[in-house]
């Protein structure tokens, strides 16, 4: 039997990245990491949303300040990928509010 033991975050990290899921266009940019597991670049998400370039980067940088997305540098390109451990610790901590 495996058992995974995640860590309960706090109360401020709780509260940081629900904030930063307050937004419909950010959820959008998550549900992206369903189709594209390997990473998506910056320039995608221009395409795939209907958003201007500055919205975009902005909505990245709220995730990536909330630790849900982690940038990589690839030449001039940056590669965001879901932080998967931190998502699950969200999740975990929000599922223990239920008591």
């Amino acid at each position: 039997m495996i058992v995974i033991i995640i860590a309960m975050m706090d109360n401020k990290k709780i509260e940081k990245i629900s904030k930063a899921l307050s937004d419909v266009s950010r959820i959008a940019i998550l549900q992206q990491f369903k189709k594209k597991h390997d990473g998506v670049y910056c320039a995608e998400f221009n395409d795939m949303l209907d958003l201007t370039q500055p919205s975009v980067s902005h909505h990245l940088k709220q995730l990536v300040d909330a630790d849900l997305l982690i940038p990589e540098k690839e030449g001039r390109n940056l590669k965001y990928s879901l932080n998967q451990k931190v998502l699950d610790e969200y999740i975990a901590s929000l599922n223990n509010l239920k008591g």
